[in-house]
């Protein structure tokens, strides 16, 4: 898989320049497109927009790379990413124009589109808080000649990079009477990002104009459309990045009641644990993802690997706990493993959102350990830990699950998913 290409990949320039022994000597390595190309091409060696994508050899020392031309990368110690972390659980419903004919809101396939409705729906204009706005830069440019400070995480302190008009994209940039916001948008929910793709736009627009810049991260999921908007307390700083506003909005009725909840609860009926491995993928939102990924069409694994920057063991986690919901099926063995939407997939996922999210409510508790730990969160009126839900677990005869961390690995992606059906009650 592309993966095991990129890993090798690494671990042979890792060898043949001596990187490490460099990084603990100098601080730095300086590494070109030229050097990188030499084993495979750099667009797919260098990008890495969350933490969880970095080469395992990097992950081992603690590493990162770090465009400073169009042709230089610097690998050291450095902080690059942050964590996103939803804030507000409300979710505001706005209106579609009934005008537009060429926007399907039941079919927005890609980024473009999603903030093309946000700012049609007035949602761009309600969260950046300005007038007028329309849509101005996008797209790929230079991003000029400028340094900045970046937290090194071997020594503690910060390190200077020059920059040199390294090449940068712009998603989305929208400039009202009071500010330019710049916006870099994402479909794929994940637990952190690289700061770089705000604060590289961030750092060439506060040098072209005189009113404030803004900078917002945009992810488009399960029908939301949520914002995150970040400040650069110093603008010399990279990790100065402080989250200072989130909003979700939606196009659809969102009105999910507890009640709702319960009464699924109440009248669940248990069906028999499938001989599949117990799932361990924490984010049920990602699980969502991976259904709207797969909706049109059989998708390899492969493609969802790159899809969703994974690595090959989130996919097999990711694919396992959907099938674990008959939410998917696979198709294919070997070499090009494949999967598609199984009938109550395709069913579920033409539904409207409110219809959607009790649906796979009620798939999650069918299954009888996650219904008898959400009833005694219910009871409790906390969450459990992970001690309790395994209690539960080894009453179940759940499928292949025998060692203790085993168990205790398993027990949080139970806490995860309840505490998602907690989050989608709006009351």
């Amino acid at each position: 898989m592309a993966e095991s290409f990129l890993n090798t990949a690494w671990n042979q320039l890792f060898e043949k320049y001596s990187i490490l022994d460099v990084v603990r000597e100098h601080g730095n390595f300086i590494i070109t497109a030229k050097q990188i190309k030499e084993f495979r091409e750099p667009r797919l060696m260098t990008k890495f927009d969350h933490s969880e994508n970095l080469p395992e050899i990097f992950k081992k020392n603690d590493l990162s790379i770090m465009p400073i031309s169009r042709n230089d990368f610097i690998i050291s110690n450095h902080q690059m990413f942050s964590e996103l972390k939803e804030i507000n659980q409300d979710i505001i419903k706005v209106e579609f124009p009934n005008y537009i004919q060429s926007i399907v809101p039941a079919k927005i396939t890609s980024e473009a589109i999603a903030l093309n409705c946000a700012y049609l729906t007035g949602m761009l204009e309600d969260f950046l808080e300005d007038e007028q706005i329309v849509p101005t830069v996008s797209g790929r440019m230079a991003s000029s000649k400028f340094s900045f400070e970046i937290l090194n995480t071997s020594t503690k302190n910060y390190d200077e990079v020059q920059v040199e008009n390294s090449q940068i994209e712009i998603d989305g940039a929208y400039e009202g009477i009071n500010y330019l916001s710049l916006v870099e948008a994402k479909r794929n929910i994940n637990t952190d990002f690289l700061i770089r793709q705000l604060y590289y736009p961030y750092r060439l627009w506060i040098s072209k104009v005189d009113k404030k810049v803004k900078v917002i991260y945009f992810v488009y999921s399960n029908d939301i459309f949520s914002f995150f908007e970040y400040q650069f307390d110093d603008s010399n700083k990279y990790n100065s990045l402080r989250l200072i506003k989130q909003k979700n909005y939606s196009l659809e009725d969102i009105a999910i009641t507890f009640k709702d909840i319960t009464d699924i609860s109440d009248k669940i009926e248990y069906i028999d644990e499938p001989e599949i491995p117990f799932p361990q993928a924490d984010s049920f939102k990602r699980v969502i993802n991976l259904c709207e990924l797969i909706n049109d069409s059989e998708v390899t694994a492969e493609k969802i690997t790159e899809e969703f920057e994974f690595d090959p063991r989130q996919t097999q986690y990711y694919t396992r706990a959907a099938m674990y919901l008959g939410l998917i099926d696979k198709c294919s063995e070997g070499k090009y493993v494949t999967y598609k939407l199984s009938a109550i997939g395709k069913e579920i996922m033409k539904m409207k959102y409110v219809q959607r999210q009790l649906e796979f409510v009620k798939l999650i508790l069918s299954h009888k350990v996650f219904h008898i730990s959400f009833v005694q969160y219910l009871y409790a009126g906390r969450q459990l830990s992970k001690k309790e839900v395994v209690a539960f677990m080894k009453e179940c005869n759940l499928y292949h699950i025998e060692s203790e961390e085993t168990f205790g690995r398993r027990a949080s992606t139970i806490i995860s998913w309840i505490n998602w059906i907690i989050s989608i009650v709006q009351e």
